[in-house]
This record gives structure tokens, C-alpha cells and sequence, in this order.
């Protein structure tokens, strides 16, 4: 995030303007949220607008105190109790995806943890149309008890161009990527953590599984070239196959099983079954989902493809 977003960020959700709005929606005060992967890009949003509703985060790292927050690791179990000490509930958001190998016994695990530890609520960010994550997703369901559960799946998020691992692709002018010809509803990550923060601190969503898209698909192609208007630079997209893109990440220094790994997973998420639109975010806020030309147009306000 650039510190502009930061600063609009904080501008939007001021404490009494962020109150009034939560008290309008049901939403009520409310214990302390642990918050995973709270540096990361969903993360850090679903935290910022937490602490300016006035509740309590935790947000937990492999950082730890040293990112201001609390120690947190996905491969070290021993540690999610103490993090969990004290809360009300959680927002889940498992590195690298839910879909990897190991993340249904780690979902199961935490769910286990959680529930010993007397946590109420929690909310669990999952991949549309990923069979794995689905399974992961049961894992947890199956394992937290009575603790009540709220899955998010996500589109492929638009912030992938600005502040993810398609920002290099935008600078350079090529969108190199496996998606072929199919379109994506791209999400705006902002509408996802204001989802997230709705279903966190008002009643009404436990059992839901919402999934969340922008208001319009687009190929890879039309993005590229609406990225493109806006960065005020020429954006072509590159369709490559699979293992084309996984040699791409590994001269990115990913390494070779992590790379096959990604580039299989975007192949299979955009292959066409994940096109349709939802109304789920409207569902959820009242209001309609972002779209990608004003993502694009806010991301270029705030510096994003500068470099």
C-alpha cells in the first residue's frame, strides 16, 4: 500500500465516522479480533478498519512484536494459543493459499485451537472455485465447534496489479500470464476487508459462505489495456501456458515446486468457471461492488505504477 492509500484510508475510516457507519449496519462493540497475516494485503486493510471502529486487534505475523503486532506463523502450531489468549474472534487468512498441500490439517488444527480457547466468531478468506480450498474450508467447519464460522472466497484481486505479484508485469509493459482468453471479475481488495469487517462485527453471517466478485469480467486483455490508460503507459497482455509461466516465476527467484505450484493453480481458477458475477458484496454492504476501471483509476492517483 502506498502511504497515499494509507492516508485515504485513515481519511475514510475516521473513528466517529467509521462508528456511525458501523452503528447504522448492527454492528456492535465488540472484543479483541486476531487478525493473521495482519501485514499482509488483506490483512492490514481488515485491521485498519477494525482500530478505527474502536475494536481491538491483534495482528498477528511471522514478525511478530516486531511489526507491532504479535507472533504468528502457519508452519509453528505452538504459538497460535497465545495469540488466540483473550479474543473474540479472528479473521483467517492463510499463506500461501488454502489450496497447498497441509492447509486443511493446519485449518483443522486452528479450529481446535480456537474453539479450546473460547474464540466466538471467525472469518475465513478462501479462493473461489478451488476445489482444495473447499476441502480446507471443511476442515475447519469440522473442527471449531460451536465457534461460529463465516468463509469469504474471493475473486483474483485487482490489487494483484498494483501492489501484488503482477506489478512488475504492468511496469514492464507485459502482462505475462496463464489465463488465456477467459475473464475475471477482478475484486477490489477494499471491498473484500469491508466485507470481512461486516461479518467480523455484526450478526447475521455465521454459517454464510459469500462469494465476492467485482461488478464486471474482463479478460486478461481488456485489463490490460484499461491498466494501461490509466498507468499512461502501453500494457499488453502475454498468454503463456502453464509451465511457461512457472519458468517465468522462477527466474523471479520463486522457487521451482512453489512456482509449479501457482502456475497450476492460476491455470485451473482461470480456465472460464469463475466468470459469472455475484452480488454478493452488495449483499453484504448494501452497496455495489467496486469496478475495475475505478480501481485502476484510484490505484494511478495514488502512485501505484510510478515506478
Amino acid at each position: 500500500m502506498t502511504k497515499n492509500t494509507a492516508d485515504e484510508t485513515k481519511k475514510t475510516y475516521t473513528k466517529q465516522g467509521a462508528a456511525d457507519s458501523a452503528a447504522r449496519e448492527g454492528a456492535r462493540v465488540m472484543g479483541t479480533v486476531l487478525v493473521t497475516s495482519g501485514t499482509g494485503k488483506t490483512g492490514r486493510r481488515v485491521a485498519e478498519r477494525l482500530a478505527a471502529l474502536g475494536v481491538p486487534v491483534r495482528a498477528g505475523s511471522r514478525a511478530g512484536s516486531r511489526a507491532g503486532g504479535v507472533p504468528f506463523d502457519w508452519q509453528d502450531e505452538s504459538g497460535w494459543a497465545a495469540a488466540l489468549d483473550g479474543t473474540e474472534a479472528a479473521y483467517v487468512a492463510y499463506y500461501p493459499d488454502l489450496a497447498v498441500p497441509g492447509a486443511a490439517g493446519a485449518m483443522a488444527a486452528f479450529g481446535r485451537v480456537a474453539a479450546a480457547s473460547g474464540l466466538r466468531r471467525v472469518v475465513l478468506l478462501s479462493g473461489r472455485g478451488e476445489p482444495q480450498a473447499a476441502v480446507a474450508e471443511e476442515a475447519l467447519r469440522g473442527a471449531c465447534g460451536k465457534v461460529e464460522l463465516t468463509v469469504v472466497r474471493s475473486a483474483f484481486f485487482a490489487q494483484n496489479f498494483s501492489e501484488g505479484a503482477l506489478l512488475d508485469s504492468v511496469l514492464g509493459g507485459e502482462l505475462v500470464f496463464p489465463a488465456g482468453s477467459a475473464a475475471e471479475p477482478f475484486l477490489d481488495i477494499d471491498d473484500l476487508a469491508d466485507v470481512v469487517v461486516a461479518a467480523l462485527t455484526g450478526d447475521g453471517h455465521a454459517g454464510a459462505v459469500y462469494e465476492l466478485t467485482g461488478p464486471r469480467s474482463l479478460t486478461f486483455e481488456e485489463a490490460a489495456e484499461e491498466l494501461g490508460r490509466a498507468a499512461g503507459r502501453p500494457v499488453r497482455y502475454v498468454p503463456v501456458s502453464g509451465p511457461a509461466y512457472a519458468e517465468v516465476l522462477e527466474g523471479f527467484g520463486v522457487s521451482g515446486p512453489e512456482a509449479g505450484f501457482l502456475a497450476e493453480l492460476f491455470a485451473t481458477l482461470l480456465d472460464g468457471h469463475n466468470s459469472a458475477t455475484t452480488d454478493d458484496v452488495k449483499r453484504v454492504l448494501g452497496r455495489e461492488a467496486k469496478e475495475f476501471t475505478a480501481f485502476t483509476r484510484e490505484a494511478a492517483r495514488d502512485g501505484a505504477w510510478h515506478g
